[in-house]
């Protein structure tokens, strides 16, 4: 018998593999579902991809690779009184059971079994082998318990610029909020330079955020090594990244670094403790309705989410997105398609894994399901979803529509029902004209007014209280919540805003301005977010005590915008002059000379080979050669390189101290000349940049997804090259609340599906604790009629559903109006 069994192994000898430093063993859980030693069929292993499966899906991975032979791991799992642990198969249960493990070969597609105390009856040649490389698999560690030794706190090292910094003594003191980037006026994803105080904005390969990589180019042209992320300090720590040593660092002496420019850490950890001290316990109470006695649900659409450690906020955010059909067809319709086209590692694909956490949302899970694949997944590279710590919620919810976005190519977008177009108003308050602008969106953000709350008197007197008892050091007295209309909260989004270092095209100088923001477009599910969040002049992070009705039902028509009014003239379509550092004046620009004379010497004029070096950023003579040849035909392609005084003439927006948007702005030549040395035209580029915001990453996406259309004409494509604001279908469309624009309508806008702007509240998340760096989440979602409370992998029938202690509130468009 073992003759036979080690004749039928010998074929698949070259197939079965050694575990390697690096290689992760999935033995605790299926790649396609939550399927595990525990379940009925056991866990097949693959023994040369080390990937587990579940009996329902081992068979397809053996079609689509032809790998024969698996490790079967089951463990049978029993309750004892004594308190017993088992380790063989590096898997952990509690310690009121003791577990019995088996583990055997099995052989594809006959599934001939070989249990494995059998191996060591092999042939010599084949036991040999075959022991080392199953040894090598029971023994390896879990490839979660892998990612958690190697999680982001874990592995990132001391920086070696750390000991030896030096700052500048230049006075630079950082306020706690309000911050821009220094050179293009971007107010997220900000960067405090370590050495200097200069804030600017950083790069889409960061963190996912997007940005124009100026903290980049800052060290660059300063050497200048070290960077903090200026929302993301907290009394524990900060995220820090070395552009030297192009990774995520520590900073043993980061408070010192940070108490250079004004920035307290140990005030942030006396007031942490405080707070640790006297928790805020009525909200923890009355938000997971701790004192009701809840009946628990369960079923599909009712399956809980276990926490993770820290990991609320993707489970919150998770449950109300897999409530919205959308989302559920995309992913869950077309199951079978993903399984069948999903790569050969299907745990670092996000189409897979998401249909696997939300097809299993859906099925009947009275436990709960642990998504340990899909947490990984999704917060690999970013610098603070793969950490272990508390993060927001709502930076997570745009960071999970990013990846929704990217990995949509040619197929539905769910994401779309959260699309939606603002429009900007900015007014010159010396000559009275306007200009409009349009900005893609996906969240409306409310103010929180304290001043217009219904309970001032009181507040005020509290305050006057908790001073008194803190002079006289005794204990303060009971805190008192604001109670905020909602009215209020839409009043103050209406409300002009200034517009910092606004420069006027009607002046030729800095004026002053005035901002309104109103929908251009509504979307299909509203998202609101109550800036509950501030700093205190100490840098302290607080959160707002607050209590704001918020309606069950919204009419928000009356914020649609209008667009150029009669008797109203704009702004003259002109940029302000571009002002250089005095040590830059007059200086050439830096060219990589080298470079430029290796594509002389291909024949090519020397002048154009300078440009080609300069307008693909000095990344070397590959890069140049694609951009001349993608600018052969341009009639100064020979032409010396001049730079401006002034920027390439384009929508005017761009100087009015706004963010780039889709619609509003020329991009930067540097960005568009990037994309065209890739061999794309130029026109197509524009129009990318455009609608990402000019972010190179999903730019690049969003040529993919957008491909030219060769049957148009070139006058139709110049046209909407160079299309006004206010110009464009959108504007049309918005006459109609009741239409809905398709993608197909403009090829070169963002997608969007507009409708009346009434809506019903089906959902919200809800915050507990003082900062969102700490507390947790819990959510609210009204299934078949009844509010339902999900609490980690607790789902229960909600009683009193705290809807005015929300964080994140989300609505869905009537159907009928």
């Amino acid at each position: 018998m073992a003759a036979d069994l080690g004749e039928l192994l010998v074929p698949y000898m070259p197939t079965i593999r050694v575990p390697r430093t690096g290689d992760r063993v999935f033995k605790s859980e299926c790649a396609f579902s939550y399927d595990s030693p525990e379940s009925e069929g056991g866990l097949y292993v693959c023994m040369n991809t080390f990937l587990g499966f579940g009996r329902e899906h081992v068979e397809r991975h053996y079609r689509k690779t032809g790998q024969s032979v698996y490790m079967l791991l089951k463990r049978h799992v029993k309750e004892v009184r004594g308190h017993t642990m088992c380790f063989y198969i590096g898997l952990h249960t509690d310690n009121e059971y003791e577990c019995e493990d088996e583990a055997k070969l099995v052989i594809f597609p006959d599934h001939f079994e070989i249990p494995l105390p059998n191996i060591e009856e092999l042939p010599a040649l084949v036991s040999e082998c075959v022991t080392i490389a199953c040894d090598a698999v029971l023994n390896a560690a879990s490839a979660y318990k892998k990612q958690e030794s190697d999680s982001w706190d874990e592995e990132i090292q001391v920086s070696k610029h750390a000991r030896s910094l030096r700052q500048t003594d230049n006075g630079v003191r950082i306020p706690p909020s309000g911050w821009k980037c220094q050179k293009c006026e971007m107010r997220e994803n900000l960067w405090l330079n370590l050495t200097d105080g200069a804030v600017l904005c950083g790069k889409w390969f960061f963190d996912g955020a997007g940005g124009n990589g100026h903290a980049l180019d800052h060290y660059k042209d300063t050497n200048f090594p070290l960077a903090v992320k200026l929302d993301n300090i907290t009394a524990d720590g900060a995220d820090i990244y070395s552009f030297d040593e192009e990774e995520a660092v520590l900073d043993p002496h980061i408070s010192e670094h940070l108490q250079h420019f004004g920035i307290d850490m140990l005030q942030m950890q006396q007031v942490s403790l405080a707070i640790s001290v006297r928790p805020r316990v009525s909200e923890w109470e009355v938000i997971q309705e701790s004192g009701m006695k809840l009946k628990a649900v369960y079923g599909s659409g009712f399956t809980g989410i276990k926490n993770l450690g820290n990991s609320c906020y993707l489970g919150t955010t998770m449950q109300v997105l897999f409530s919205i059909p959308e989302f559920q067809r995309a992913y869950v319709g077309n199951l079978q398609r993903i399984y069948d086209y999903s790569p050969l590692d299907p745990t670092t694909d996000f189409s897979t894994q998401i249909q696997v956490v939300l097809g299993i949302s859906l099925q009947h899970q009275p436990k709960g399901i642990s998504p340990k694949m899909f947490k990984a997944m999704v917060s690999k590279g970013h610098p603070e979803f793969s950490s272990n710590r508390q993060q927001d919620a709502h930076e997570f919810f745009l960071h999970l529509i990013n990846l929704v976005e990217r990995n949509s190519a040619g197929s539905e977008n769910p994401s779309d029902v959260f699309r939606y177009l603002v429009e900007e108003r900015v007014q010159c308050c010396q000559t009275q004209k306007v200009c409009y602008n349009q900005k893609v969106d996906y969240l409306m953000q409310l103010p929180a007014p304290i001043e217009a709350a219904s309970n001032r008197e009181e507040l005020i007197a509290y305050e006057a209280k908790r001073r008194e008892a803190e002079e006289n050091m005794r204990a303060p007295p009971e805190p008192v919540r604001a109670r905020i209309p909602f009215t209020a909260c839409l009043q103050a989004f209406t409300e002009p805003e200034n517009v910092p270092d606004f420069w006027s095209s009607a002046l030729q100088a800095k004026s002053a301005g005035v901002k309104t923001s109103r929908f251009a477009s509504f979307p299909e599910y509203l998202v609101v977010q109550i800036n509950k969040f501030t700093f205190g002049i100490d840098w302290v992070p607080k959160k707002l005590d607050l209590s704001i009705d918020v309606p069950d039902f919204l009419d928000l028509s009356r914020l649609r915008g209008t667009g150029l009014q009669a008797g109203e003239e704009e702004l003259p379509d002109l940029t302000p002059p571009i002002v250089l550092p005095e040590d830059t004046r007059g200086k050439a620009p830096d060219i990589d000379e080298s470079a430029a004379m290796q594509l002389a010497e291909m024949g090519f004029p020397l002048e154009a080979c300078r440009k080609a070096v300069y307008y693909t950023g000095n990344m070397g003579p590959e890069m140049a050669f694609n951009w001349i040849i993608a600018h052969m035909e341009e009639p100064d392609f020979a032409e010396p390189l001049a730079l401006p005084s002034f920027m390439e003439a384009g929508p005017s927006m761009a100087s009015l101290g706004l963010a780039a948007t889709p619609l509003d702005n020329q991009p930067p030549e540097e960005s568009i000349a990037i994309l065209t040395s890739m061999g794309f035209p130029r026109r197509h580029t524009v129009q990318a940049l455009k609608a990402t915001n000019n972010n190179l990453e999903r730019a690049l996406d969003w040529i993919f997804t957008h491909p030219e259309e060769e049957e148009a004409s070139d006058d139709l494509l110049d046209m909407s090259d160079i299309m006004e604001p206010n110009d464009n279908t959108f504007s049309n469309a918005n006459t109609n609340s009741h239409s809905t624009l398709s993608p197909d309508q403009d090829a070169s806008g963002p997608r969007i599906k507009d409708g009346p702007g009434r809506y019903e509240l089906f959902a919200f998340i809800s915050h507990m604790g003082a900062s969102t760096m700490s507390g947790r989440y819990v959510c609210h979602i009204k299934k078949e009629g009844r509010w339902v409370i999900f609490n980690d992998h607790k789902v229960c029938l909600s009683e009193r559903p705290p809807k005015d202690l929300g964080y994140i509130y989300f609505y869905r468009r009537l159907s009928s109006c």
